[in-house]
């Protein structure tokens, strides 16, 4: 029996657009013959949108797009508070890459989605993603110490990764080699799985 076909899906959990794609992500694995792999990736923020703590800082387009992102989510049953900072999420990805691991991805970026565009998490507070961790059945000591050892390897690849794929933001599909940034791009996403006769 041969592999699904892999889609890789770059996210961020301080991206409202990635928690927006996830589900529309994971219901490509029910369409198609297809299998989604998640790769983090950090977008610097300032040098995407300019230094928004600054006073002279133009932020009438980051205001936009968290309105179009609160549209969406409202019609998805969601909620997203834009953040009053901008969160490193270093942190969450090491609980990201524990945790998908074993097998237990799904489980623990759920909760780290909701709750971080709640505002009720702190994606920087290691000891805060172990009580997630353990939330979903997995050793927090055992994370702590991944996230001490051997985490920072692992997401120092993915970003090579994203490097060698010629990431720029998230999310970004990639099918193939081609490019689809935006969660709004799923539907180009799901054309371009038809073209490749992967329908089930």
């Amino acid at each position: 029996m041969t592999d699904p076909f892999e889609v890789k899906l770059y996210f961020a959990y301080t991206s409202p657009f990635s928690y927006l794609a996830m589900e529309p992500a994971r219901s490509l694995e029910r369409s198609h013959r297809v299998r989604v792999r998640f790769i983090p990736y950090g977008v610097n923020i300032r040098k995407t949108y300019g230094n928004l703590d600054s006073a002279d800082a133009d932020r009438r387009k980051v205001r936009y797009l968290y309105l179009d992102a609160r549209r969406i989510a409202k019609e998805r049953g969601l909620v997203i508070y834009p953040p009053k900072k901008i969160f490193s999420c270093r942190n969450a990805f090491y609980g990201g890459l524990y945790a998908d691991h074993r097998e237990r991805f799904r489980e623990y970026s759920n909760r780290v989605f909701e709750r971080f565009w709640r505002a009720e998490l702190n994606v920087e507070d290691r000891g805060a993603i172990g009580q997630v961790i353990s939330e979903i059945g997995l050793d927090a000591g055992a994370f702590a110490r991944y996230a001490e050892i051997a985490a920072r390897a692992d997401l120092d690849e993915c970003f090579a990764e994203a490097d060698r794929d010629e990431i720029f933001g998230v999310p970004t599909f990639v099918v193939e080699g081609e490019l689809f940034w935006g969660e709004d791009r799923i539907d180009w996403v799901i054309r371009r799985l038809d073209a490749l006769g992967l329908r089930r």
